[in-house]
């Protein structure tokens, strides 16, 4: 098997990996901004920005590993 093969099966494993860890992430970060806003309404403001730059923060890192799986894709 040579590396380009081996790329070639282990490049949607690792898009299929990153996007689970972002799935994980993300659910996570909105509980836990569902909860504080249960707790403190009136800071919902506050807590809703906060999430959603962590949110974007997350997505970027899943969008930055396609990106890269598409680059090495086009070396094979």
């Amino acid at each position: 098997m040579d590396y380009k093969s081996f790329l070639a099966f282990t490049l949607p494993l690792a898009v299929g990996i990153a996007a689970f860890g972002s799935a994980i992430a993300l659910g996570k970060a909105v509980s836990s901004a569902m909860d504080a806003t249960g707790r403190q309404p009136e800071a919902s403001t506050k807590i809703l920005i906060a999430m959603a730059t962590g949110c974007a923060f997350i997505e970027a890192l899943t969008i930055y590993a396609l990106v890269f799986a598409f680059v090495v894709a086009g070396k094979i």
